[in-house]
C-alpha cells in the first residue's frame, strides 16, 4: 500500500481540483450572463464563491492529499533501507491531514442529511456536486482508515481541528448582512440555508443548527484524531 497510496491521493486531489474549477467556473458564467447589478458583480460572486465551508475544505483537502503524496513519494526508503520500518509522516502534515478529513467527513455528512434535495439551480452540475460533497469525503475518510505511515497526534490536536469552523461561522454571519443576495436581492446572502434566520425561524434556530454542526466536527475530529491513535505511529 505504501508503493501505491501516494498515487491515489494525487488522482483524488486532481478530481478535487477539478470540480472546484468547474464550479468556480459556472459562478462565473453565471455572473457575467446575469441582468442584475446584484448577480453581475464579479468580487462578490468570487468572494461568495470562497465562502463555502464546502468550497474551503475541498481547497485544503486538495492541499493536504498533494502535500502528503509529495511528502510519501520522496521519503519512500531505498533499496538498503528497504527491511526497515518507514518513518511516521511528520507531525504538521499529520495535523494537516486530519484537519482536512474531518471538514470533508463532515462536509459529507451535512450534505447528504441536509442539503441533498436543494435544487442545484445551475451553480454545480452533478458531477461536481457529487465529487465535492460525496466522493473527496470518502477518499478522506478511507485516507484516516488506510492511508500507510501515519502518525499518532496528541489529543490537543482536536482544539486545532475545531478552530477554522468556528472562525469560519463568525465570518459568515458577520458578512451576511453586508452582501446582496445574487439569486433574490434581498440584502443578506448566507451559503446555506441553515445558517438564514429568515429561513430558520431567528437567530435561536440557526443557533440549534450551529450546536449541532459543532458538534458533529468535535465528535468526527476525535474519532479521526483516535483512529489515528490506534493506527498510527507514536513519536
Amino acid at each position: 500500500m505504501t508503493t501505491w497510496w501516494p498515487y491515489v491521493r494525487l488522482a483524488a486531489a486532481i478530481l478535487g481540483a477539478a470540480a472546484i474549477i468547474r464550479q468556480l467556473t459556472l459562478s462565473v458564467d453565471n455572473a457575467l450572463a446575469a441582468d442584475t447589478p446584484w448577480a453581475a458583480h464579479l468580487p462578490t460572486i468570487i468572494a461568495n464563491f470562497f465562502s463555502y465551508f464546502t468550497i474551503l475544505s475541498n481547497i485544503l483537502a486538495v492541499v493536504a492529499l498533494v502535500t502528503g503524496a509529495i511528502w510519501m513519494l520522496r521519503s519512500r526508503p531505498g533499496l538498503r533501507q528497504a527491511q526497515r520500518p518507514a518513518d511516521a509522516e511528520p507531525a504538521w502534515l499529520a495535523t494537516l491531514l486530519a484537519c482536512a478529513s474531518t471538514y470533508m467527513i463532515v462536509t459529507g455528512i451535512v450534505y447528504n442529511l441536509l442539503l441533498r434535495n436543494i435544487p442545484l439551480a445551475g451553480i454545480s452540475d452533478v458531477w461536481t456536486n457529487e465529487t465535492l460533497h460525496v466522493v473527496i469525503p470518502l477518499v478522506m475518510l478511507a485516507d484516516v482508515l488506510f492511508a500507510p505511515r501515519r502518525r499518532a497526534l496528541p489529543w490537543g490536536a482536536m482544539f486545532i481541528a475545531v478552530a477554522f469552523p468556528i472562525a469560519w461561522a463568525v465570518y459568515t454571519l458577520i458578512r451576511a448582512n453586508f452582501i446582496i443576495g445574487p439569486a433574490h436581492g434581498n440584502p443578506w446572502w448566507y451559503p446555506y440555508p441553515f445558517l438564514d434566520p429568515h429561513l430558520q425561524g431567528g437567530y435561536l434556530g440557526v443557533t440549534a443548527y450551529i450546536v449541532g454542526i459543532a458538534a458533529a466536527i468535535i465528535g468526527v475530529a476525535a474519532l479521526v484524531i483516535w483512529v489515528g491513535r490506534r493506527r498510527g505511529i507514536r513519536s
